[in-house]
């Protein structure tokens, strides 16, 4: 009997036949129960289907359907001719911000973040990149592309693009670690205060899923975003393609008094 196995048969785990709740309803709650008290440890493989068929004594649809749900609450993810893993925490956003820029608000809350600038030159913006900054098409940008690690962790590639004629010298900084938001403001005096986002869930392409070390097709985040100063001239465009499994957004909600 493998680790895995003895670790099960330690556990309170049987399902109760003589139960009015469905079988797979039981085994959700079992496996939750295990991953709750953190018998898998996140990032650790967990038995398969036929293991778990045998563990249980039920059949294979009983626990498809179990992990079908675990996997769409987030708990597991199944990897393809791999198996299926407890879901690492996820790193939670607000898309409600101060606009203080990724670095300064993972640092707020005590999360160690490391960035790998990939690309960082001055390009002639397309007709994509002209449009959201509001620029005719074939103006001087600065490109800056980065890869995003929380508690070393891959979590996001973002591009973006500032006008160059706005902060020349950003051309030559070193943003390895340190936010943009804050070279802006103490080196350029360019301060940012607001923004519109778009968020849309999308599949990665072969490319991005090399970037982010996922599988093609897997679930990602596409952020395009636009900051303004206060005189409302656009300063930033970047599109960010976060990993689903390792990236979550909150949206705060309030309702005004005078509805009813």
């Amino acid at each position: 009997m493998g680790k895995i196995n003895r670790r099960l048969m330690e556990t309170n785990t049987a399902i109760n036949f003589n139960s009015n709740i469905p079988y797979y309803i039981q085994l959700v709650k079992l496996l939750n129960d295990q991953i709750s008290n953190q018998q898998w440890k996140p990032g650790e493989q967990i038995p398969g289907e036929q293991e778990l068929c045998s563990l249980y004594n039920i059949s294979r649809t009983v626990v498809r359907q179990a992990l079908g749900e675990l996997e769409r609450s987030g708990l597991i993810s199944r990897r393809k001719g791999k198996g299926t893993f407890v879901s690492e925490p996820k790193v939670e956003e607000g898309l409600m911000q101060n606009l203080t820029g990724f670095h300064q608000e993972m640092a707020s809350k005590g999360v160690n973040t490391v960035t790998k600038v990939l690309h960082h030159a001055v390009t002639k913006a397309n007709s994509k990149v002209a449009g959201y900054l509001g620029i005719p098409e074939g103006t001087r940008v600065i490109d800056i592309q980065r890869l995003r690690f929380v508690d070393s962790k891959l979590n996001h590639f973002v591009t973006t693009y500032i006008p160059f004629d706005l902060c020349p010298k950003l051309a030559e900084a070193n943003l390895e670690n340190r936010s943009l938001y804050e070279f802006l403001e103490k080196e350029c005096g360019i301060y940012i205060t607001s923004g519109r986002r778009y968020v849309e869930a999308v599949a990665a392409t072969e490319t991005e899923a090399l970037l982010l070390g996922v599988d093609r097709g897997a679930p990602l985040l596409l952020l395009d975003s636009v900051s303004f100063d206060s005189n409302g001239r656009c300063v930033e465009y970047y599109h960010a393609l976060h990993r689903g499994d390792c990236s979550r957004f909150m949206v705060e909600l309030v309702r005004s008094h005078d509805q009813a």
